[in-house]
């Protein structure tokens, strides 16, 4: 069978009985083609290349990196689109196109539905802003907990490997309704890039893989995945040597294939009973029957919260058509920035959870973004001890129309909290009244404002200020080449 998820050709140099010879290590005098001399303080490439100017500064540096993955996030989290500034670009070119002639019925009312979702109250507020915080926060619940203070205490990596076995089940068997969309797109697209004669077959073989997955049959689907679908894909990929855009997608299909296979209720019982083995600290989950532990797995804040988020499933529909370009090219590309920046902050890299709130309070729109570290440091320069937990770092971003940029930085830990306002003059003027009427906002709600204070915005503050351990890379993996 074909190698689905690579290039089946052998690679020049490296593959094959008569190339394994090794490539020089020690640069020649005369060779011209070594760009740079080796450096000892640094891992590099076997000639010595970087393909990198200023390799060793991640600000400074204005072409792409190849030597650090982090330090490359890091620079595109750099270059990242304004989304307050793209998103008020997006709703304002939404609500003139509502009111055009000639849309399409359908259309107008759904621009009409997500419109009418930013007209919020304070009551309305509190709520959004809580549904969205819970519906980011897939591992919430009080098993999940339990499972977080065990890895966190215990000192074997035997645990912890379980652990993170059942989570990584957990994970992709609460996703399973996005990966099912996932391989129905993926099928759906294929076609279009094959010849005629193969693709007629998969949409035959697609229809009812859509059957399954839309009953929910998950042993019907993978049946048909793997002993039709997949064998299917590799006799194509293995007569052709398609290394176009469908191999590119097929690719995509076998990791969603290989997520939906281990997002099994099977294993994940499976996996959660191996915990159960695991010492005294585990040893109570045994007390779980399989009905039980698949009601707290279904029935959890997280799941509740992510049904009951509309608002991000209609953003999601009208940035899919938007890119399709069904509201013309100036929507298009406003949601073009805003996809960049919400995909730049769901990397990997990025250990903070990302939000965004546009809203509409009385006649004015604010545009916000913010993002959380829930288990942030403790600042060494306030005695603090690293690493301590407990303290919950908050950056927001907000443009208030009428008002301008404001940044806004808390911290909280144990009911004390830092509060910091940087704004524009209109804010800065009335600094004073401002602080003294966020203490007593904190004081209303239960909590001790231990330092608030307000000021004129120098320059909008970075991720990277707020946030220092993102730059340092201390809870990111920094893999170089």
């Amino acid at each position: 069978m074909a190698n689905l998820m690579g290039v089946t050709n052998p690679a020049p140099v490296y593959d094959g009985n008569n190339n394994t010879h090794a490539l020089p290590t020690a640069p020649k005098p005369n060779d011209t083609t070594i760009q740079n001399i080796p450096d000892p303080t640094r891992v590099g490439r076997a000639d010595a290349r970087t393909d990198q100017k200023n390799a060793g500064d991640a600000l400074e540096s204005q072409v792409l990196r190849y030597d650090s993955n982090l330090q490359f996030f890091l620079q595109a989290l750099r270059e990242a689109p304004d989304v307050q500034a793209e998103l008020a670009r997006a709703i304002t070119w939404l609500k003139g196109l509502v009111v055009m002639p000639g849309l399409t019925q359908g259309v107008a009312e759904e621009m009409s539905q997500f419109l009418e979702m930013l007209h919020l109250d304070a009551d309305g507020f509190k709520q959004f802003f809580l549904d969205q915080m819970a519906a980011g926060n897939r591992f919430s619940g009080p098993l999940l907990s339990i499972l977080r203070q065990a890895y966190q205490s215990t000192p074997s990596q035997n645990v912890r490997e379980g652990i993170l076995s059942f989570l990584k089940r957990y994970s992709d068997f609460s996703s399973t309704g996005h990966i099912a969309g996932n391989l129905s797109r993926i099928l759906r697209q294929l076609p279009e890039y094959m010849p005629k004669s193969w693709g007629g077959k998969l949409l035959e073989l697609s229809a009812g893989l859509e059957n399954s997955l839309q009953a929910g049959d998950r042993a019907g689907a993978l049946k048909l995945l793997q002993g039709q679908i997949v064998p299917y894909l590799a006799s194509y990929v293995e007569r052709t040597h398609d290394l176009g855009t469908a191999r590119g997608l097929i690719r995509l299909l076998m990791l969603n294939v290989a997520r939906y296979e281990n997002g099994s209720e099977g294993g994940l019982i499976a996996a959660f009973r191996q915990m159960s083995g695991y010492g005294d600290a585990l040893s109570g989950l045994n007390q779980l029957d399989d009905d039980a532990l698949m009601k707290l797995l279904r029935e959890n804040s997280f799941t509740q919260a992510a049904r009951a988020d509309v608002f991000a499933e209609k953003l999601s529909s009208m940035a899919s058509k938007a890119l399709r370009g069904e509201f013309g090219t100036e929507a298009r590309e406003a949601f073009q920035e805003i996809v960049r920046a919400i995909l730049i902050n769901e990397s990997v890299f990025m250990p903070l959870r990302h939000s965004i709130l546009p809203l509409e309070w009385g006649d004015r729109m604010m545009y916000s973004e913010f993002w959380v570290d829930p288990d942030a440091e403790e600042d060494r320069d306030q005695g603090g001890k690293p690493g301590g937990g407990g303290k919950i770092q908050f950056l927001f971003k907000l443009d208030i129309q009428g008002l301008g940029f404001l940044d806004m930085t808390l911290a909280a830990r144990e009911g004390q909290v830092d509060l910091a306002v940087f704004g524009p003059d209109a804010v800065a003027d009335h600094q004073d009244q401002i602080a003294r009427d966020l203490k007593e906002i904190l004081s209303d709600h239960g909590l001790d404002g231990r330092s608030v204070r307000v000021a004129k915005s120098q320059h909008p503050l970075a991720i990277t200020e707020v946030f220092p351990d993102l730059f340092e890379g201390k809870r990111s993996v920094n893999v170089k080449i």
